[in-house]
């Protein structure tokens, strides 16, 4: 796959809008955690089509990490795999480090990655304290400290992006999703909070809110989705690419305006009042 144009993903923007202007990351330094993942992947390479050098971390899926590392430098983009711990400060600070030497500090960081406690889906009655503890530690901590460890660049330099990956169960809070939907939640008061404190410093810190996605997995296995499908307005489930074509929006220029959003990218299953 050419990585070089945006043409080579469907659903990206391949002629400018009104005025000229289209998404361009070329000269950017991206991170996406839990890039080693279903839809982490989508979105490393599709950051990378529209120019941005990438860090892809992991913390367990090493192989597939380099692999994709070997693919994007293939396609021209300096890129670098790299293993972490997300709920450990000390690990991120490394993290970040080697970052810095290789790539340079990142202009995007997209926090995608989530901790899984093993449990499924189970009731707050019958869930273990364990569970929840590890998804707090996994997606809220995981903002704490990627915030600590990242943000001080971007103020230095006066613009930056960090965009977190939510979930549609946040707003639904469907029985059997507390613990996910909990810490989920949890990460989006730290982003909302961070949107206020660095956005004199230039900086945007937003959210993106898939679906029930379709990703690489259900497109090589698909999935009984019938029932979903007729509660979402679209009647149709989202796709990794439209996912990440949200973060490479919210990721340019183009949304430089735009701070403190929690986007749902559902099919208009989970639509948020005013």
């Amino acid at each position: 796959m050419d990585l070089g144009t945006a043409a080579a993903y469907p659903g990206h923007m391949t002629t400018a809008p009104a005025g000229g202007r289209q998404i361009d990351l070329r000269g950017r330094v991206a991170l996406v955690t839990g890039a080693a993942g279903q839809l982490g992947r989508t979105m490393a390479e599709t950051l990378a089509s529209y120019g941005a050098d990438v860090a892809i971390h992991y913390r367990s899926g090493a192989e597939t990490a380099e692999l994709l590392a070997a693919r994007l430098a293939q396609a021209g983009r300096r890129s670098l795999a790299v293993q972490a711990d997300l709920t450990v400060a000390a690990e991120v600070a490394a993290m970040r480090d080697r970052i810095r030497a290789t790539l340079g500090d990142p202009d995007i960081v997209v926090l995608n990655a989530v901790t899984s406690s093993g449990e499924g889906w189970t009731s707050i009655l019958e869930g273990s304290a364990e569970a929840h503890e590890i998804l707090f530690r996994g997606c809220t901590m995981q903002a704490v400290h990627c915030a600590k460890a990242f943000a001080p660049a971007m103020r230095a330099r006066g613009s930056g992006r960090i965009i977190g990956i939510s979930t549609e169960c946040a707003h639904l809070l469907n029985p059997n999703q507390g613990a996910y939907s909990a810490a989920k939640r949890g990460m989006d008061g730290i982003l909302r909070t961070l949107a206020r404190e660095l956005g004199p410093d230039g900086i945007t810190v937003n959210q993106v809110a898939p679906g029930w996605t379709i990703s690489e997995r259900s497109r090589a296995a698909p999935e009984d989705d019938a029932g979903y499908i007729r509660s979402v307005p679209l009647r149709r489930r989202g796709t990794d690419q439209d996912i990440a074509a949200a973060v490479a929006f919210l990721a340019s220029d183009l949304a430089g305006s735009i701070t403190g959003v929690w986007l749902p990218v559902t099919g208009g299953l989970a639509m948020p009042g005013i």
